[in-house]
Order: structure tokens, then sequence, then C-alpha cells
């Protein structure tokens, strides 16, 4: 069958054509010049035999769905839509130099380069689905490449709401990287299902091949489905990939939604678990949290302050906040040292002229003191709400990196660490960080504990010099 030709590109007030980027069965896409600002942008054209009422709908959809979540820093951003003087719907985007499909055919790519583009687009898709929203059509050719390099996820065209779908609506698919139970029609998409594609996409990056296809065999949709409905992916053939990355696929695309990791943010532990171990840069999980803010100042004299990556305090009225994991509003050890001197404050005011009282009150001061203190060292221990602390943060430098360890200090399943470094953080499993740079840089680090999307006190921070000592 003849490829079509693209259509032409319409008049958009603000906004010069300059050639066509790429043809789709509903869309083209066009580079068109912005007047103002000056900018190149991307354009997707909805054409015209295939709008009515329904298409028209979707694209809005779309158009929303990309608004609302492209705000993130591993999802296209939409800068407007609108329709045309003929009729024709359009978005305008971001202009991106690829997809990653136009490498990995013709190219190894890196391991830790297909980590941290699991991790960004796997943290992209765990905000969506904290939006409630499903990408169902995650792909290598669906995740570009900004001009700067930084993988983002595109194309909601068919994304559904989670649980929402019209059971009667066909949906579109891209079957090597589909799960069975989409394939085989038990499934319209899930989490479960999603966390599926992202592995085969992974899995595609470090093969060169999606996970069912078989070089120089038969590899036609018919095929490729019998195979994938069948299960037991094969590892991807290469040495450089570790055996742990190999496992962690294999379960992310097991046969069996139950089997396979329950969120999209537990397969990026993984990765990040996985870069760990192999002692390449950890990759920050972008991912909105749940976390306390002060909402008014202290009263005055109450020297308690707030600061970032540290506990929540009780002080003062709160609100609820969405942040990213690099951040957090916590609160520190501050207001407990207040509260000693507050107390010394009202004993010495109150202090007698008596040598008996003297003694008495100074008895007092020494026990209030050592009760604070005790309270203060358990509270440290514990953390907000019994979250245990990290306390020997430890380094080891090296030509072009510091490698940072500790101790578990008790976690439990589900639990992980948020590690903070040089203004960004990153949630990991593992026990080990490691920092790269160049020689004589200073890296400092410090690491609390997340637990039930509550992130405790961080520990002290410990800091290397890259190529020599501390």
């Amino acid at each position: 069958m003849a490829r079509r030709l693209p259509s032409d590109p319409p008049v958009i007030a603000g906004f010069s054509p300059v050639h066509v980027l790429g043809s789709g069965g509903f869309a083209d896409v066009f580079l068109y010049e912005q007047d103002m600002p000056r900018r190149q942008v991307a354009v997707k054209v909805l054409l015209d035999e295939v709008v009515d009422d329904h298409v028209r709908q979707m694209f809005q959809a779309e158009a929303n769905l990309m608004a609302r979540l492209s705000t993130h820093p591993s999802i296209l951003t939409v800068f407007q839509a609108s329709v045309a003087a003929d009729g024709r719907p359009y978005l305008v985007m971001e202009l991106c130099s690829s997809s990653l499909s136009d490498r990995y055919r013709r190219e190894p790519i890196p391991v830790s380069e297909a980590l941290s583009t699991g991790i960004r687009i796997g943290a992209a898709l765990e905000t969506a689905h904290r939006e409630g929203v499903l990408h169902r059509d995650i792909k290598p050719s669906n995740i570009l490449l900004t001009a700067y390099g930084n993988p983002v996820l595109s194309d909601f065209g068919i994304a559904a709401t989670i649980g929402g779908s019209d059971p009667d609506e066909p949906i579109g698919m891209s079957i090597p990287w589909s799960a069975p139970e989409v394939l085989i029609d038990e499934s319209r998409g899930t989490i479960q299902s999603e966390v599926y594609s992202l592995a085969a996409t992974v899995y595609s990056l470090l093969a060169g091949r999606s996970p069912f296809e078989v070089r120089g065999g038969k590899n036609g949709a018919a095929d490729l489905m019998a195979r994938i409905d069948k299960g037991g992916v094969k590892p991807t053939g290469r040495t450089d990939v570790p055996p742990s990355l190999e496992r962690l696929l294999a379960t992310a695309m097991n046969r069996k939604p139950a089997g396979r990791p329950a969120t999209v943010l537990e397969l990026v532990r993984g990765f990040q678990q996985v870069e760990a171990e192999l002692g390449i840069p950890q990759t920050a999980a972008d991912v909105a949290v749940e976390s306390w803010a002060i909402a008014t100042p202290t009263p005055a004299g109450d020297r308690t302050m707030i600061r970032e990556l540290q506990p929540p305090t009780r002080v003062g009225a709160r609100r609820r906040t969405r942040k990213a994991v690099q951040g957090g509003v916590m609160a520190g050890g501050a207001q407990s040292v207040g509260t000693v001197h507050r107390t010394g404050s009202v004993t010495r005011a109150r202090r007698k002229t008596r040598s008996t009282l003297v003694w008495a009150t100074t008895l007092a001061v020494v026990v209030v003191a050592a009760l604070v203190i005790a309270t203060v060292i358990v509270v440290g221990r514990l953390g907000n709400g019994s979250i245990p602390v990290v306390a020997d943060v430890r380094s080891t430098s090296a030509a072009g990196s510091v490698t940072f360890r500790w101790s578990d200090p008790g976690l439990r399943a589900g639990d992980t660490y948020v590690v903070s470094s040089n203004g960004a953080a990153s949630q990991q499993t593992g026990s080990t960080f490691v920092v790269t740079g160049s020689k004589g840089d200073e890296q400092c680090i410090s690491v609390a504990v997340n637990r039930d999307g509550k992130t405790g006190v961080a520990s002290a921070r410990e800091c290397a010099t890259i190529g020599g000592g501390r």
C-alpha cells in the first residue's frame, strides 16, 4: 500500500510553516516558526478526512491531558491548542530532535542511558497514574529527545482515565510492547500493563529489538502475539547487562499482572538499585509526593527554623502541598533547642534568693534539661513518626568519583532512601550512592528514609573531595 502524502500545513496566526516532520494515520506533524516569542515548534494537525465530532473530542482530551501533565520534566511540553481557519484542530508542542526508535536498532544503547531513560519516563508515568491517567501506548517511538538530549514521553492520543474507558470503544495498541492481557482483550489497560510496556521498552533499548522479536524469523503481528501470550522473555543477549537487570525486566514482563511490580514507581526503584549496583551516577525520579508545609509564621520569639529536607514540624498551621521527590518541607531539631532555652529562661525568672531554693531550682533545671536532651536523642533516632534515621554515612574518594555508603537503619518492605546531593534528590533502595565530577570538587550528600510517602529526618551531611582525601 502506498504511503500517503502529507497534508498542507494550515494557516495559524502567529506561526509560519517550515516543512513537514512526520505523518501518521490521523495527523501530520509540521515544523513551524513562532513569531512571538521567536522559536521553532512542532505542530500536530489532524487530517481533514478523519475529523468528526468524536475525533475532535479525542483530540481535545489529548490536548487537555498533555497540558495538565506537561509541567513534568519528562513529559513533552504543550504550548497551546486550537482549531485552524480550515477547521482542523492542532496542537503546538516543544520541538524535539528525534525518538529513541531511530537509535536502538542502529546502535547499542549504553546500559546507563537505558536505566536513566527508564527512570525518567517511569517517573513521568507514575505522575500520570497519580493523576488518574493511563498512557496506553508506551514504546520507543513515543520517547522523544529534547534539544538537550533529555527523554520525554509524548503522544497521549489513546490515553484513558484509569478504570474509566468505554468498553465498546476500540483502542489502538503497539503489539511488540503491549501486555498479554491487553492483546487478548482481557484488559483495556491498567497500571500493571503500563509496568509491562515500560519494561518492554527498556528491554528494546538494550537488546536492539522488541522483547519477543526473533532476528531472521517470522515477526508478523500474529507471530508476536502468540509469543507474547506464551510469555517467558529471553535475556537481552548483552554481556554488559547485569543479571539483576535481566531479572527485573523479566519480572516486570511476567505474563500474569500479579507477578509484576504493583506500580511503575516500584520498577523505577529497581532501576535505581541497579544503578547503585553498577556504581553509576544516580538518576533522580521526579514524582510528585505529598508533604507538609508551614502556612503561618511562628510566634514572636520562637526560634524554630524551617528549611528544606527536614521532617514536619507541629508549630503553626499546616497545609498540604504537592512537591517533587527532590524537595519536601520538613522541620529540623531547632524546636527542641528552643524549648530548652525557654524552659531555662522561665526557671531563671522565678529563681529565689535563698540558697535552698537556688539549689532546688538548679536541680530542677538539670533534671528538665536531661529529660529534654533524652527526648531529643530518642526522637532523633526514631525520626518522624518512628521513621528510622541513617547515622553512619561514609565516603570513599577515587579518580573522577566519590562513593558514599551507609548501614541499613531498619528499613521495612516498601521503604526507600532519599539521597540529597547538590540540590537534587533521588530515591533508591540500595545503601550505596556514587557521585561523579572533576578532580578537586567537593561532593556532599545527606540521606533520609521515606516510609509511606513521608520522609524522615535527614542524616548529617557527609562530604568528600573527588580525586583526593577527605
